[in-house]
């Protein structure tokens, strides 16, 4: 998904069903037919099996093709005991949900090198019930803030038309460590609203001038400021 990022799947499935997600990730999923049916049919599922299969990379996507708020939150534990008893050196976890709330009564087990990710495409709720099932982004950004942890990661990933200085004022009262910035990577598949390229830009400006990290992912052609890491396209 991202350089020197793999993903591992003990659970994978989701019911948010974001529009975004049938080009990408249900498309994935569809790939498994003849492994795994609720893989195919992207139905919420544990892999226990894989509890012992950490890849070996530097930063590990923990169940990158699911939302663990449908994970069931003693599995949720045994999925952290086996990020804690991981004797690799060096490797970071993302743990990543759409409803951050669900990661409240693991939050103390977390270790060190766990880093909570949520997705915010936008500030709007007008409308966002045509694109997910999942809390509108008003609902996402107040559980995030509400989460006592002191390392977090927003993924601005695809993102929609926004409200400039609200938006930028969510951001920067998250204090991410840093943000991912990106569009559609499927335009011609999926419409979504878009924000123009020079309303981009000033947020990507606005974010870098208050200290935080700005890394772009798909952002075609668009110019976008000095101070932005264009890590990929």
């Amino acid at each position: 998904m991202y350089a020197e990022t793999q993903t591992w799947s003990p659970f994978k499935g989701c019911e948010f069903d974001c529009t975004y997600c049938g080009p990408t990730f249900k498309a994935q999923a569809k790939r498994q037919m003849h492994n795994c049916h609720d893989c195919y049919m992207y139905t919420p599922h544990n892999h226990p099996e894989r509890l012992s299969r950490i890849p070996n990379a530097k930063t590990v996507f923990v169940c990158g093709n699911a939302d663990i708020k449908f994970c069931d939150t003693d599995y949720l534990k045994l999925i952290i005991e086996a990020i804690r008893n991981n004797k690799r050196e060096g490797q970071t976890f993302y743990l990543q949900s759409k409803e951050p709330a669900c990661l409240e009564p693991v939050l103390d087990l977390l270790p060190e090198n766990v880093v909570l990710v949520t997705t915010l495409e936008t500030n709007r709720d007008e409308g966002y019930e045509l694109i997910s099932k999942a809390p509108p982004p008003s609902i996402r950004y107040e559980q995030f803030v509400k989460l006592d942890y002191p390392r977090k990661v927003i993924t601005a990933e695809p993102i929609m038309d926004f409200d400039l200085a609200i938006f930028a004022k969510w951001i920067s009262t998250i204090e991410p460590e840093y943000l991912w910035l990106g569009l559609n990577s499927r335009e011609k598949r999926l419409k979504l609203p878009e924000p123009s390229p020079e309303k981009l830009y000033k947020l990507a400006e606005t974010l870098i001038k208050r200290g935080i990290e700005v890394r772009g992912k798909t952002l075609r052609d668009w110019p976008m400021p000095e101070g932005l890491n264009r890590t990929q396209g």
